[in-house]
């Protein structure tokens, strides 16, 4: 009995030894696309009311969670039985953060600014349901970049046993949540640290020099944030497009493939905002008729 069980013992330990060498493996792999999760999360989780940083963000990390729980077995099942349908939800995928990658550059470009003589009633409702909308456009921005980390992350394990696949990608969804999510919450809380940091230095000193920086930065950084966040969407969708379509995959070969990314995610989404300004345009006029 004794020696079945260190038998056992020694088998989960040789598979936690190959997981680790796998997952490290995987994390190399996608670490491109998780510093692009980053930046679109965090753009994505600023913004907010300092009461309501960390709520929201708690909001999104669960959403995370909740959409890795999804597309990991999804992902599994799919290369097992249907593998064609993982390029199909890529590319889908794509699509959408193609469109809303493009959408952001139109709406700053072309936003018109709401009058500000508004009740405070009125002001009150339109910020929960900005919160709200804004929480579900995280957690479904998220759950593509979920589905690229995860293909990825199995990509690299395609040789290997299903259970090491299993852990591996496991490991990959788990670590990508909270180290992105950690990581966001380091940064919309910097403002905080920073006047904590004033406060407790009686405003003198090292210390309060320190956190008047962090103040300060919070700005700056939330804004290279949103545009890093913005081309990363755009890039992430090039990259999908470049690798999953063959037509794309020969296009300009020479060119360098971060330019040749960028240009297939910037043409696609202008396209996709145009269709969709279209069917909103052929609906309204539907409506009135």
């Amino acid at each position: 009995m004794a020696s079945g069980f260190f038998a056992i013992l020694d088998d989960i330990s040789a598979l936690m030894d190959d997981v680790a060498v796998t997952a490290k493996v995987a994390a190399k792999k996608t670490a491109g696309i998780l510093g692009d999760d980053l930046a679109v999360n965090a753009e994505k989780s600023t913004g907010f009311l300092s009461s309501r940083e960390l709520p929201v963000l708690w909001a999104i990390t669960k959403g995370s969670l909740v959409n890795k729980l999804i597309i990991v077995p999804i992902a599994l099942l799919l290369n097992v039985f249907f593998p064609v349908a993982i390029n199909v939800i890529l590319i889908l995928g794509g699509l959408y953060l193609a469109y809303e990658g493009v959408e952001k550059i139109v709406e700053y470009f072309f936003h018109r600014t709401k009058p500000s003589h508004v009740e405070a009633k009125e002001v009150i409702q339109e910020s929960v349901a900005a919160e709200k909308a804004k929480i579900r456009s995280a957690i479904t921005t998220d759950f593509i970049l979920s589905i690229e980390i995860v293909i990825i992350a199995l990509g690299s394990v395609l040789d290997e046993k299903l259970a090491i696949q299993i852990m591996t990608v496991s490991v990959i969804a788990l670590l990508a949540t909270i180290g992105v999510y950690g990581i966001v919450a380091l940064i919309v809380r910097m403002d905080d640290a920073g006047y904590r940091l004033v406060k407790a230095s009686g405003d003198k000193g090292i210390f309060s020099a320190i956190g008047k920086i962090l103040v300060k930065s919070l700005p700056v950084i939330i804004k290279i944030l949103s545009i890093v966040g913005t081309v990363a969407l755009i890039l992430v969708s090039g990259g999908i497009f470049a690798h999953n379509i063959d037509f794309l995959h020969h296009i300009f070969p020479s060119f360098p493939s971060i330019l040749r990314e960028f240009a297939f995610g910037l043409i696609v989404g202008l396209a996709s905002v145009l269709v969709v300004i279209v069917v909103k345009k052929i609906l309204v006029i539907i409506r009135h008729k």
